[in-house]
């Protein structure tokens, strides 16, 4: 193979290379934050997770309109810019980045921290949440900064500072949350034994509290890591920008006015994700309390059940979406820059396809084991619980797609389009959740089930703006038909396997060993029924390794 050829082969994989990197770390750092919220979970009690998932979704409101989107627009800017040559340019979009994180993030702080009461009590009915959104407003200062420094990695194709930040940020996070809930519950308790309230909500209100504090001392932390990595980067980027030959100079106001152009649009985008949490909050509190008349405190165990363990075990698989949207976006504007729509479309194809290869299996197999699992994690203490996953599992194929094709469009400088098509997803998903809730009194199933559609709206609404603007066919054997059966065969397996285990061995046992047994089963059919290719597994961290060891065992 000529040096040429070979250049080319390692750019094209280049990006799934680090977007592997970035979705392994994306998958460690929620591995992580599921395991530290089942203590915490344990700690501060369904009642407890209710506050705390209202404060967090006002928090990511904030972030988002603050922060969330800073380092997408700035690994945009900054990976066309580096591509054609211009590394003073893409300095000066760093630095006038950061600026802007300065002056936002303390805006946001201070309007999380001022308008706690007003968002909780008024908006989500939820009053309780007030401490733990003050408790937020720091980290809302810290990310937008960290923002800023992973976004920079990212346009200059290294996924490595931001994955290592995410799991040092998450160890942080998981290590105060534990210990300041604790401590804060007991404190809680103490005061209601002292006042004389027999069932007082002080406990869990402390307690939601503390897990909070992990967010913000854990964004402080990777901000603390990025800092030190840049300064240690600064040499190399001294030496890039003296090689930089090109004569246009960017002023301040060029690269706010592109920051703003970039960033307006995505947050529109992902303001909808993240508005639809918060609004179906809000509607179910409305419909289940005002309406229906039901016990708050059943309607608050119900929620906290639904945010705190069905989308918290659902979201560990769409972090690789996420991961690897943001690999995408630099890969495609770079591409796009070049004028190579056939590169275009294949990284397009090459994203999907290793998203479907996570996404699907673990969506299936949170349907078959979703009974051991719970109980493994302690989890299994309302029936409803495995119940919303038999319901809407299949939410983690279509979320992680939906991701996924965002940052598509975005990277081909689409960025009206995911606006749009999320808008008339989120109206038609609130349609259906009053219908499922109050018409058919499905309850917190009508939620589950009205997401999972808000889901797939963006994912045909999506599909078709990429057909019809990249000219791409989706490959559908590889990508979805192979998954799919090899996942079924997966989850058939396992669930029949589950049943006499649970009886020899205890439920814990049972969903280590089918989880093990999963992960080899779905492999095996994959690599049988030829779903993955020796060149995709390459493409992985240490894929080299992996192709070895199956070559070895006639797999490959």
């Amino acid at each position: 193979m000529s040096r040429q050829k070979k250049t080319k082969t390692k750019n094209r994989t280049n990006y799934i290379m680090q977007g592997s990197i970035l979705a392994a770390a994306s998958i460690l750092s929620r591995i992580i934050g599921m395991l530290y919220r089942l203590p915490v979970t344990n700690i501060i009690t369904d009642h407890g997770n209710d506050y705390y998932s209202a404060a967090y979704e006002i928090y990511n409101i904030i972030l988002l309109i603050s922060s969330y989107s800073l380092p997408l627009a700035v690994s945009k800017l900054v990976s066309a810019k580096a591509a054609l040559g211009q590394y003073r340019n893409a300095y000066r979009i760093f630095k006038g980045a950061l600026y802007m994180a300065l002056v936002v993030g303390l805006a946001g702080s201070a309007v999380t921290y001022l308008g706690a009461g007003f968002f909780t009590g008024s908006l989500l009915n939820t009053p309780e949440s007030e401490l733990s959104l003050k408790v937020l407003a720091l980290a809302v200062f810290f990310l937008a900064v960290m923002g800023v420094l992973r976004g920079f990695f990212q346009g200059m194709g290294s996924m490595m500072p931001t994955a290592v930040s995410q799991v040092i940020e998450q160890i942080f996070n998981a290590v105060v949350s534990i210990t300041a809930a604790s401590l804060l519950f007991r404190y809680g308790v103490s005061l209601d034994e002292k006042a004389g309230i027999a069932d007082g909500r002080s406990g869990p209100i402390y307690g939601a509290a503390g897990s909070t504090l992990g967010t913000s001392l854990g964004a402080l932390s990777g901000l603390i890591f990025l800092i030190i990595v840049m300064l240690m980067y600064n040499r190399v980027l001294q030496r890039q920008m003296k090689r930089d030959r090109t004569g246009s100079r960017e002023s301040y106001g060029t690269v706010f006015k592109l920051l703003v152009l970039t960033i307006v649009p995505v947050i529109l985008s992902t303001a909808v994700y993240n508005i639809s949490g918060v609004l179906d909050q809000g509607l179910f509190k409305y419909l289940m309390l005002d309406v229906q008349k039901m016990e708050k405190s059943v309607v608050e165990v119900y929620w906290g059940i639904y945010v705190g363990k069905y989308k918290l075990l659902t979201n560990v698989p769409i972090a690789v979406a996420s991961a690897l949207s943001a690999s995408t976006i630099p890969a495609l504007t770079r591409a796009r820059m070049e004028g190579n729509r056939k590169e275009m479309r294949r990284k397009t194809d090459g994203a999907i396809r290793m998203v479907m290869f996570i996404c699907i299996p673990s969506a299936f197999g949170l349907t078959a084991l979703a009974e051991p699992i719970l109980n493994l994690l302690s989890w299994n203490t309302d029936p409803i619980a495995p119940k919303l996953f038999w319901a809407g599992s299949m939410a983690v194929i279509f979320y992680g797609l939906s991701t996924l094709t965002n940052g598509i469009l975005q990277g081909i400088d689409r960025m009206h389009i995911p606006v749009r098509n999320a808008l008339i997803s989120l109206a038609l998903h609130l349609g259906l959740m009053v219908v499922l809730v109050q018409v058919f009194q499905l309850h917190i199933f009508g939620v589950v089930l009205s997401y999972l559609f808000f889901a797939v709206m963006m994912c045909i609404l999506n599909g078709l703006a990429i057909r019809r603007h990249l000219r791409y066919r989706q490959e559908l054997v590889r990508t979805f038909v192979i998954p799919v059966v090899s996942s079924t065969i997966m989850g058939l397996t396992c669930w029949l396997v589950s049943i006499p285990l649970e009886d020899l061995i205890g439920v814990r046992f049972t969903a280590v060993v089918c989880i093990i047994l999963a992960v080899f089963i779905y492999g095996f059919f994959m690599l049988i029924l030829r779903g993955i290719t020796e060149q995709e597994l390459a493409a992985f961290p240490k894929g080299h390794v992996l192709v070895r060891i199956l070559k070895k065992m006639h797999l490959l």
